[in-house]
């Protein structure tokens, strides 16, 4: 079988920032990994199949690079086959691809995380998915984020998990599963006491399963952090995020909850902030996207005041304007001594709630991180962040702002900052992971992997 055709050194550069070269393997694991790129080819041939030029040159760059550095890699390795790269020619993995990748990795002990993003990886190839999770028992980390998997596929990874007992972090982002899909993963986590974080936003989950995991969770003491952003929900009365809020006066586990375009209201809102009064879990509460106004913020002022265990707020894209912006400024200013990083961005904000939460921060010392791209800013906004910034009082990297000058006026610019920034999609060049695009993932880890 003859390889594909090389790649370019800048291409080569590109594809070597998903691995991570640290301590020499044991001699044993050195020598079979040394050999990966050629038993995917024989593989292949055993399968009488084609290879994928793509996977071949990505484990033949970690060939090549144990050979250069007479080093292997740590003894836990991520390989990333995201087939969303728009620098490097890429086949992506289908199905067939994914059996031959399964019987490959059955050797390497090492490898303990693999991210296959956006591929077309569809319902028989979560029966593969399946073999994985049930064979390979050194996999912690599996991203399927963004496939072609839908319900079948769903029930068939759910009930591997029923078995598996190793598996940390999965991501099913963007396959959809639906409403019966969901259903099985809620019983899943009736079974299951190993996974940490479960990522299931945009899977069109239903009110049905979405109240099934919020049940579940009451009993479930494992999970660390749960994804369930974008549903599809029917009704204007908010019974998933009571459901949730019941969940959490009792859970003391859960550490990340992400609930985007949720559709909550004021009324939702105000459930979940006086669940969250005595809540000593959750440190990372994502409310984005949803339609939150000024009248819900006399909730989360009180939640700021008398909650000193979260870290992370996420409100982006609602509406609290500046009456709201009062009080949750009241409270980080003179109660709160938990909170490190808020976003704000694009809530219709004028310049005189943003000088009040630049205030705030001149008396509390706890807050570190604060976005606010996205509002009306005037004059004074400017200044006033644009002193922060200089007195170092905010740093830098810790906002989405940058300020500059022109004819002796301050503006401010946008930055590349965020509190995940990065979790659907990662930038063609420079930092992948970099804290100053996932604050919120850096300041309150749920799992090892975003």
């Amino acid at each position: 079988m003859v390889p594909g055709d090389a790649l370019q050194p800048w291409q080569t550069e590109k594809i070597m920032e998903n691995f991570n070269s640290f301590s020499p393997l044991p001699v044993a694991v050195s020598e079979t990994f040394d050999a990966l790129p050629q038993n995917y080819l024989d593989m292949c041939n055993q399968f009488s199949r084609n290879h994928n030029p793509f996977l071949y040159q990505t484990l033949k760059l970690l060939e090549k690079e144990y050979r250069k550095t007479k080093k292997g890699f740590e003894d836990e390795i991520t390989i990333k086959i995201a087939g969303n790269n728009r620098l490097i020619p890429v086949q992506r993995l289908v199905d067939d691809d994914f059996e031959v990748l399964v019987y490959v990795l059955k050797p390497h002990k090492n490898v303990t995380g693999l991210d296959v993003r956006y591929n077309l990886l569809t319902d028989d190839g979560a029966k593969h998915v399946a073999k994985l999770l049930e064979e390979i028992q050194s996999i912690t980390y599996l991203n399927l984020m963004f496939n072609d998997i839908k319900t079948d596929g769903g029930e068939v990874i759910a009930k591997a998990l029923h078995r598996n007992q190793t598996l940390k972090h999965l991501r099913l982002t963007g396959n959809k599963i639906e409403n019966k899909g969901g259903m099985f993963f809620a019983t899943m986590l009736q079974i299951n006491s190993s996974l940490e974080k479960l990522d299931l936003g945009d899977c069109d989950l239903g009110m049905q399963s979405l109240i099934a995991i919020a049940t579940v969770l009451t009993k479930n003491k494992s999970i660390k952090g749960i994804n369930l952003n974008r549903p599809l929900l029917k009704s204007e009365e908010e019974e998933s995020t009571v459901h949730m809020s019941h969940m959490l006066q009792v859970n003391s586990s859960l550490i990340e909850l992400h609930m985007c375009k949720h559709d909550i209201k004021n009324f939702g809102m105000q459930q979940l902030c006086e669940a969250l009064y005595l809540n000593t879990g959750l440190r990372y509460l994502d409310v984005s996207c949803n339609r939150i106004t000024r009248d819900a913020m006399k909730y989360m002022g009180e939640l700021l005041k008398r909650n000193n265990v979260l870290e992370v707020i996420d409100l982006s894209s609602n509406r609290i304007e500046d009456e709201g912006s009062m009080y949750v400024t009241e409270a980080l200013a003179f109660y709160n001594t938990s909170l490190k990083a808020l976003s704000i961005v694009s809530n219709n904000i004028t310049g005189k709630g943003l000088t009040a939460f630049s205030d705030s921060m001149k008396t509390n010392t706890t807050l570190t991180n604060i976005y606010i791209w996205g509002n009306k800013f005037d004059s004074e906004t400017c200044v006033a962040f644009a002193n922060l910034i200089s007195s170092g009082r905010l740093r830098q990297e810790n906002t989405d702002v940058e300020p500059y000058m022109v004819d002796d006026s301050v503006y401010l610019a946008e930055l590349s900052h965020g509190i995940k920034k990065h979790y659907y999609w990662t930038p063609s060049y420079g930092e992948v992971d970099g804290a100053s695009a996932n604050a919120g993932l850096a300041i309150a880890p749920s799992a090892k992997n975003l």
